[in-house]
């Protein structure tokens, strides 16, 4: 979880890279040319929600690195920066998906009210955050998180209100892509007629599934994903990592903030990974059955979601492992463990059995995703692996 500051403002410095995309949306300040509805659309960890988080603070009243402010009363200033330390600015209104708790009566319309505080407590931890966490914090189990359609209904009626500190009025929505169609709908008619002296912030990763309508009345701001170099000098000055390591990790995360953090994570699903992959691969080599059979019922514990990703996982070491043997720096992606471990292992893996081995992986793959018996899908696998280890 990446932890911006003791509190809940996000100012534009807190912002990982996206100097482009900070810049136009300030010359749009600047130059008194804010549209009424702002779409920044990124892939996932790309840090859009910091960007709307800091523009919107930065519209409603905070000040920016230099000192300088919208507002130009500076008793207004404070007592702005106040309200949006806690994320509690009564003209900054969120939209969020949700779940309809287990139990909810059927009469109540979810809105996401219901889960503000959740939302506060998380944004004040940081402003980088997955879909996973914000279900995690929901308590969701199987649930699916939507924007029902009386969350419109509520945004209406609390945008016909005048604005509180007589500035702008800011909605921000995070992943609008979620809406249903109804609340979509009604959405669409809001952006047709905004309320006097609002701005919506869409925040959205998938804008290919919005109505087309709702995409031409907003004006689209393509967020990228981050340089390797801003990902790299946010891993030192906020995680406190050498050099090394966080050059390392910021070329694994590929753009993705949320990436690096998972990297960074002690107790990493990935490091779990690499020693079952370890395992797998000494204990084929030494053709020694029955510990492999061990082997199986450890994995075959995990849920099924989780032995995907470890398959995946697989695919991506035996792919890394077979590039190590060309030694081109450049082209391999490993963290150090990972590359320890290569060294004397990626010579097992050529040209004759690389495509077989990913097969091998990707077949398993499918018949986990097909409910097949776990035990059996990695016994097999590792049997064929003995055989496969051994092509020259």
């Amino acid at each position: 979880m990446a932890h911006n500051n003791d509190f809940g403002t996000v100012k534009f410095s807190e912002v990982i890279g996206q100097e482009d995309a900070q810049a136009r949306l300030l010359q749009l300040v600047r130059e008194n040319r804010v549209p009424h509805a702002i779409m920044l659309c990124g892939p996932y960890g790309s840090g859009k929600l910091a960007l709307a988080l800091a523009f919107a603070s930065y519209l409603l009243g905070e000040r920016n690195e230099e000192g300088q402010s919208v507002l130009n009363n500076d008793h207004a200033v404070t007592n702005a920066e106040a309200m949006l330390r806690n994320w509690e600015h009564p003209d900054l209104h969120f939209t969020f998906p949700v779940i309809r708790p287990t139990g909810t009566s059927s009469d109540h319309k979810m809105v996401s009210d219901d889960f503000g505080r959740e939302w506060r407590t998380l944004l004040k931890e940081g402003a980088y955050f997955s879909m996973d966490q914000w279900l995690d914090r929901m308590k969701a189990t199987t649930q699916q998180a939507q924007i029902f359609e009386a969350e419109s209904d509520e945004l209406t009626r609390k945008l016909s209100l005048k604005s509180s500190q007589g500035g702008y009025k800011i909605s921000l929505i995070w992943l609008p892509e979620r809406m249903n169609q109804v609340c979509a709908n009604k959405l669409l008619k809001l952006l047709e007629e905004p309320p006097l002296q609002t701005l919506f912030i869409l925040v959205c990763e998938e804008p290919e599934k919005l109505l087309e309508t709702i995409r031409s009345r907003v004006q689209r701001i393509d967020v990228r994903r981050i340089d390797d170099q801003a990902i790299e000098q946010a891993l030192v000055e906020k995680r406190g990592l050498e050099a090394d390591m966080a050059h390392r990790i910021a070329r694994t995360a590929n753009g993705n903030w949320l990436k690096a953090l998972e990297t960074l994570d002690a107790d990493n699903e990935n490091r779990q990974f690499l020693e079952t992959f370890k395992q797998l691969m000494r204990l084929a080599y030494m053709r020694n059955v029955k510990e492999l059979k061990k082997w199986t019922e450890g994995v075959a514990g995990y849920g099924r979601e989780k032995q995907r990703r470890m398959l995946d996982y697989f695919s991506r070491m035996v792919r890394e492992n077979f590039m190590y043997n060309f030694r081109l720096p450049e082209l391999n992606y490993m963290t150090m463990e990972e590359e320890d471990f290569a060294k004397n292992f990626a010579r097992f893996i050529n040209e004759a059995n690389v495509m077989e081995i990913e097969e091998l992986f990707a077949s398993a793959r499918r018949d986990i995703g097909q409910n097949a018996n776990a035990k059996i899908v990695f016994f097999n696998m590792a049997l064929e692996m003995i055989v496969l280890l051994i092509k020259k």
